[in-house]
């Protein structure tokens, strides 16, 4: 990995509407599906899903900081879904749906707790945030079915209600970030 490549893991609620975003970001140069941040080795999806493994769906994303800045992923990251909800994002319950920024060194454990805290001060949401902040821990890739779900299945319902508008939102609102 260049010194530019950089890798954060975030978990925004299911990972295929997740994914479908930043895959669609300049300067993203890898994104894969998974799990983090809970107390099973190698879980699979069903397990996950039980709500019972501790792990949250999540994207990790491989990004050349040249070329979009770690801020600049996790604004995207807060625009595409609701930090304010624990443990849910729409019709998704479960606390493998939670808001999660997982970080891998100290400054992106500052520069996350920063937006979280400038975002709170000024008011951006009307209700909390409850985003963690943690450190990653325990990170398994989804099976391969997951992976560029959205890409493979365009046309599938929950593509279309909940994955197309999250896309849509992103490249109305990041024009200058899209790919």
């Amino acid at each position: 990995m260049s010194d530019s490549q950089q890798t954060i893991v975030l978990g925004g609620g299911c990972f295929w509407c997740t994914e479908s975003v930043f895959v669609a970001v300049q300067g993203v140069l890898d994104v894969e599906s998974g799990y983090s941040n809970g107390q099973v080795e190698r879980p699979s999806y069903e397990q996950v899903c039980t709500g019972r493994t501790g792990h949250n769906e999540v994207v990790r994303l491989v990004f050349d900081s040249g070329l979009v800045s770690l801020r600049e992923l996790l604004e995207i990251f807060f625009v595409i879904h609701d930090p304010t909800t624990l443990n849910r994002q729409g019709n998704d319950a479960g606390t493998q749906y939670r808001s999660g920024i997982y970080f891998s060194d100290a400054a992106q454990q500052e520069l996350a707790q920063a937006l979280i805290a400038e975002m709170a001060a000024s008011g951006t949401y009307r209700q909390p945030i409850v985003t963690e902040v943690l450190p990653l821990a325990n990170y398994w890739p989804a099976e391969d079915y997951h992976q560029d779900f959205f890409a493979r299945n365009p046309g599938q319902g929950y593509c279309v209600a909940v994955a197309a508008p999250k896309v849509a939102k992103f490249r109305k609102t990041f024009a200058r970030l899209a790919k």
